[in-house]
């Protein structure tokens, strides 16, 4: 069971005095990585939304957007006169340094710049608990809609995935069969070379070739330098763990993409020791299929 790094999901809970909209975008990302985005006045809520967030996702960049926003009575805030005056004191100068000692200081305007307007923090730990139970839902709530698309697209790569895994099963068969042929090929050309050079040398020169130690003993050296069937063997076994990770329900985009690196470096090696045309054709195939799934394993948490 796959789930995709990138999705997308929002919730918005009202309770009371209480409402919070919660936004949250996931894109690709080695790690876990989360930047939220709160408004001002509520940092201590960052620590649980990043707990709450890191137990649902595994793995990605996880861009997090709340607002909160608490309706209180008009006692619950008050004007930070000094801060009011240090505002109207720089615009007022700021105005005469222009040359435009008309422009008006607008209380309206002054009371919306920072600090101006504090809030009287009475039961504020009633308040933060409150709070956040209203957040806990929306945050819950976002992060359903998040995975849901997640394993969405999730699926759909799964699907894709186990095609290619069987496209490569079918190429490194064929591979298989053609493999046992290159030592015999190998002796054919290397004795035809042999009997040509020596059809070329004056007739006293030449010597029969079969049974020849050099002839064996270069037969032999070749064979062990062409056999793949180690190599076989191990991309078979990565291909079946590949296989069984498609079906694990823990987070295995790490795993997919190592063993798809495993994959690349056989089947390389495959092709630089099977000296044979058919092999070379079907090692670029495998290549191609490797390619494609390396790029898919990028976006699985």
């Amino acid at each position: 069971m796959l789930h995709s790094m990138t999705g997308f999901g929002s919730a918005v809970y009202k309770e009371e005095n209480v409402s919070v909209s919660v936004e949250l975008k996931a894109v690709n990302n080695r790690f876990f990585k989360l930047s939220l985005r709160i408004t001002d006045g509520y940092t201590a809520m960052e620590q649980p939304i990043e707990s709450l967030v890191r137990s649902v996702v595994g793995r990605g960049a996880i861009n997090a957007n709340v607002r909160i926003s608490v309706i209180r009575e008009t006692s619950g805030y008050q004007i930070n006169s000094a801060i009011l005056q240090s505002y109207a004191k720089q615009l007022t100068d700021a105005a005469a340094m222009l040359g435009r000692a008309d422009y008006a200081v607008l209380l309206e305007r002054l009371v919306t710049l920072p600090g101006v307007i504090v809030m009287e923090h009475e039961d504020n730990e009633g308040e933060t608990e409150k709070i956040w139970m209203v957040l806990e839902k929306a945050l819950s709530e976002a992060l359903n809609a998040l995975q849901t698309m997640r394993k969405a697209e999730g699926d759909a790569m799964e699907k894709d995935l186990a095609a290619n895994v069987e496209l490569l099963r079918q190429s490194i068969g064929r591979i298989s069969v053609l493999a046992p042929r290159a030592a015999p090929t190998y002796r054919q050309k290397l004795k035809e070379r042999i009997e040509k050079a020596m059809e070329e040398q004056p007739e006293h020169y030449r010597s029969p070739l079969v049974g020849d130690p050099d002839f064996v003993r270069e037969l032999a050296i070749y064979a062990d330098r062409c056999d793949i069937s180690e190599e076989l063997v191990r991309f078979q076994s990565h291909l079946e763990q590949f296989r069984a990770g498609l079906q694990s329900r823990e987070s295995c985009g790490r795993k997919l993409d190592f063993l798809t690196q495993e994959l690349f470096r056989e089947v390389n090696t495959i092709g630089s020791k099977a000296n044979d045309a058919d092999i070379t054709k079907h090692v670029v195939e495998v290549k191609t299929t490797i390619e494609r799934m390396r790029e898919m394993v990028q976006n699985v948490e």
